[in-house]
């Protein structure tokens, strides 16, 4: 299964959506800070799964319908930053599917997720990361579990990795920063953790018009 992720800061690289859904020939792709409502239903070989729908920075899961059918969705509210108290940015920061390989009938679960800016504190994000892992289990246990988007966690993410391992999940980092706003300011935001999947490596896309760049893996389920 090839997975895309891709933070469009606030919907300004919404314009490449097509393209990178032509180019890439992905099986899904997971967008964060996206309008949900100017999503279209379609891209290209890819259909819309679902959307956030309250947050002004939505999340939207998009998926090969030709290949995959979708047995459930859900939206998860996770532990609210200071910055999201006050601003109130994305209450809803994780959201899940429940995939059926049509070809094998094999199932599993893909979550796209969204981290507390840089203003929260790591421990914060950590219970955040935990729980969308917990929310991603509630629509199906034991089942293979993929989890991709931009996480805020550019420091100490040697610490998370053993963190999540013993909890059974390994973090990927990409093989290049996935963030660049600032010359003098560039970091590793966006990460895939797994579960009961393998993958190899995570790349990274050329930049666009967002200050993330787009992260793309192909994930095998293991034996």
């Amino acid at each position: 299964m090839r997975v895309v992720s891709y933070n469009l800061r606030k919907h300004a690289a919404s314009g490449e959506l097509v393209a990178l859904a032509e180019d890439h020939d992905m099986d899904v792709l997971c967008l964060q800070e996206c309008d949900s409502e100017a999503l279209p239903d379609r891209l290209g070989h890819l259909s819309l799964a679902d959307s956030t729908k309250t947050n002004r920075l939505g999340l939207a899961i998009y998926y090969r319908d030709r290949d995959y059918t979708v047995r459930a969705t859900d939206v998860f509210a996770l532990d609210k930053s200071w910055h999201d108290r006050v601003l109130a940015p994305a209450n809803e920061r994780l959201l899940a599917a429940h995939l059926v390989v049509k070809a094998t009938g094999r199932e599993l679960l893909v979550g796209d997720f969204h981290g507390a800016p840089l203003t929260a504190s790591n421990s914060l994000r950590r219970k955040q990361i935990a729980a969308a892992h917990t929310g991603m289990r509630s629509l199906a246990e034991g089942l293979p579990a993929l989890m991709v988007g931009d996480f805020n966690y550019p420091w100490f993410i040697a610490g998370l990795q053993r963190r999540l391992r013993t909890s059974g999940y390994e973090l990927i980092r990409t093989t290049e920063p996935t963030y660049a706003r600032y010359k003098f300011f560039t970091g590793y935001f966006d990460f895939v953790t797994s579960s009961g999947f393998r993958i190899d490596r995570v790349d990274v896309l050329p930049a666009g018009a967002s200050d993330h760049r787009a992260i793309s893996l192909i994930a095998d389920i293991a034996a």
